[in-house]
C-alpha cells in the first residue's frame, strides 16, 4: 500500500539472524523472515561472528563455511555497527548497571549506537527497554 508507514530500523541479535537460515525450524524461519522484511536491519561484528559459528557448527543442517561467509560478506557494510573502544566501555557500564552479561550489553549498546528503537532477540526480557531500545522477541 502506498500509505503504509515504514517500520523503524531494527537491530538483530544473533538468534534472529540464525533463524533466517535455519531450515530445521520452519516456523521460526518464517517469523524471522517476516519480521525483518519491513525493517532496515542492523547488526554488529559480534553478531556476524556468532552467526558464522552457529550456522556452520550448531544447526541440524549446517551451512557450508563458504555459504556462511557469503552471508556475512553480503550484509550491507553501512548496516554494521563498528566495534570501538567507546562501545566496549559503554557495554561494560550497561552490564554493571543492569546486571547483564557483557555480550548482551554489547548488543544493546550497538543497537543504541545504530539509533535502532527496537532490538529483536530471544535472549532478553520481551517488552523491556534498555538504553532507549525496546526489546522485542519476535517468536512469542
Amino acid at each position: 500500500m502506498s500509505g503504509d508507514v515504514p517500520l523503524p530500523p531494527a537491530f538483530l541479535d544473533t538468534n534472529v539472524l540464525v533463524y533466517l537460515f535455519d531450515i530445521s525450524d520452519p516456523v521460526k524461519r518464517a517469523k524471522a523472515r517476516a519480521v525483518v522484511a519491513g525493517h532496515q536491519c542492523f547488526v554488529s561484528p559480534q553478531v556476524l561472528g556468532e552467526f558464522y559459528v552457529v550456522v556452520t557448527r550448531k544447526l541440524a543442517t549446517p551451512l557450508s563455511p563458504a555459504d556462511a561467509a557469503a552471508a556475512v560478506a553480503g550484509w550491507p557494510p553501512t548496516q554494521v555497527v563498528p566495534l570501538t573502544a567507546a562501545l566496549v566501555t559503554a557495554a561494560i557500564a550497561t552490564s554493571q548497571a543492569h546486571r547483564l552479561h557483557y555480550w548482551d550489553a554489547l548488543v544493546v549498546e550497538a543497537a543504541a549506537e545504530a539509533g535502532c528503537p527496537v532490538l529483536l532477540t530471544e535472549d532478553l526480557a520481551d517488552g523491556s527497554t534498555l538504553r532507549g531500545v525496546r526489546i522485542a522477541n519476535p517468536f512469542v
